[in-house]
């Protein structure tokens, strides 16, 4: 596989190119903005740090999902909450805090490899018939197959892996899915239950799509696929849509 290691410090960029290079990787090491959005098109995954000395790195997390699909790990000594959270709703695959343990690094490129291979969330694999069509919720329209979403007849952009996690929920719309079921099926690992990406992916789908009730939250348990109505609309048991939001225990919100 071919990474595009983007760091500027020349001795983690070392560490992390021997690393790399020693499981069969190879790698393109550059330390600036413009050099990582112009060769972003060659990458197989690519590893980010954000603190760049021409652009600030979350702009260029955003500039690089607009040409680069590629599996994107944000490697950084950033690791106050709020940067964590806006830099996996700008579309990183993951987010590791210098400093870090190399074979913990490696495992998470391994892990993030395999669930975004060909750009194919595992959450397709043995959902029952979930591939290849289109699922609706309320005027909210998912395609499986050709990974879009519209509401209300427009288009909205998802990151990858929020529509991972809404796909997931859309193959089997009937069932309730756990959290660790869904951190197992899109981030690989079931023990990410402590994690805050989960919720975090679940917000921006909500907030992206305008929609609160498309996905639904089964109090200790986990998330399903709702059926929501449009903001102000009245639903079918006369409540406006903006108070059927469920917090994450449960509970009613806005009374």
């Amino acid at each position: 596989m071919h990474a595009l290691l983007v760091e500027d410090d020349d001795r983690m960029a070392q560490a992390l190119g021997t690393a790399l290079a020693q499981r069969g990787h190879t790698v393109r090491r550059v330390g600036r903005a413009l050099d990582a959005l112009r060769h972003a098109h060659e990458a197989e995954f690519v590893l980010l740090d954000l603190g760049l000395p021409d652009l600030d790195g979350l702009q260029l997390l955003r500039l690089l999902r607009t040409v680069c699909d590629a599996p994107l790990i944000v490697v950084t000594a950033r690791c106050e909450e709020r940067d964590i959270v806006q830099g996996l709703r700008a579309g990183a695959d993951d987010y590791v805090v210098k400093p870090f343990r190399m074979a913990e690094l490696i495992a998470r490129i391994d892990t993030v490899r395999r669930r975004t291979d060909a750009r194919t969330p595992r959450s397709g694999k043995g959902s029952s018939g979930g591939e290849g069509r289109t699922v609706r919720a309320g005027d909210v329209e998912v395609d499986l197959a050709g990974r879009t979403v519209t509401v209300a007849g427009a288009d909205v952009r998802l990151t990858r892996r929020e529509f991972d996690v809404l796909a997931h929920l859309a193959a089997r719309p009937d069932e309730v899915h756990s959290r660790a079921e869904i951190l197992d099926r899109i981030w690989g690992d079931a023990f990410l239950a402590a994690s805050r990406s989960l919720d975090v992916h679940v917000a921006g789908i909500r907030a992206k799509t305008g929609r609160s009730g498309l996905v639904r939250t089964v109090r200790g348990f986990g998330y399903q696929l709702g059926c929501p109505s449009a903001p102000g609309e009245w639903d079918e048991r006369g409540e406006r849509d903006e108070h059927r939001g469920r917090d994450e225990r449960g509970g009613r919100s806005g009374r």
